[in-house]
């Protein structure tokens, strides 16, 4: 099953992350399928990037949202997709 998730890069004390589309099973630092933005708290205010087109075709797909995707997505007001949750 593929779900969106933070992947976190950068250094120690220093971290900023990728959002992206990757089988569920797959380590954290493994393989993605697909980067679909970025998240950087290290700035004042942090930044955050998202595609949210490919977001959309993901969930299309049957891809799940991890809830910290869903809650950066939420505070940084970007267009909400519907949770596939069960």
């Amino acid at each position: 099953m593929v779900v969106i998730r933070l992947q976190r890069r950068g250094t120690k004390k220093t971290p900023h992350h990728r959002i992206v589309a990757t089988d569920r099973s797959r380590s954290q630092g493994g393989r993605v399928l697909e980067t679909l933005g970025h998240y950087d708290p290290s700035y004042n205010p942090p930044h955050f990037a998202l595609d949210t087109s490919r977001v959309a075709h993901w969930v299309s797909e049957g891809a799940q949202i991890s809830d910290a995707v869903e809650k950066l997505t939420k505070r940084f007001q970007h267009v909400p997709v519907a949770s596939t949750k069960k």
